[in-house]
């Protein structure tokens, strides 16, 4: 997982340590095309990353595609309320990795890079 983490330009500063402990807090899961993977409104669990397939995101501001190594969930992240501004729905069946708001925190305040780059995704 320390590799596959490492690989994302997100982390690719990250020493052996911290994507340990991003790894421990990280999972893998699939869905099937159609599936819903995060909704609008809703709290923000996390950061998600597209490995394997196609999704949409469904924004008021317009529709994009999403493909292998995308991040999304990222705006609950930096934004004030925490909430999901955005449906990202599965085009195709996907394989993603889940990384958990509370680790995600823990290391924004260790490399604050990784909080810029987060709101760089986010704009």
């Amino acid at each position: 997982m320390r590799d596959r983490l490492r690989a994302l330009p997100l982390f690719a500063d990250l020493d052996d340590d911290q994507l340990d402990r991003l790894a421990t807090c990280t999972s893998e899961f699939d869905a099937p095309a159609g599936q819903a993977l995060i909704e609008r409104g809703r709290a923000g669990s996390g950061l998600f990353v597209l490995e394997q397939g196609q999704a949409v995101v469904e924004a008021p501001e317009g529709t994009r595609e999403l493909g292998p190594g995308d991040v999304f969930g990222e705006r609950a992240l930096v934004g004030e309320d925490g909430e999901r501004t955005a449906r990202v729905r599965a085009q195709t069946d996907v394989r993603c990795l889940a990384i958990a708001r509370t680790e995600l925190e823990r290391l924004i305040a260790e490399r604050p890079s990784v909080g810029e780059r987060l709101r760089q995704l986010s704009d």
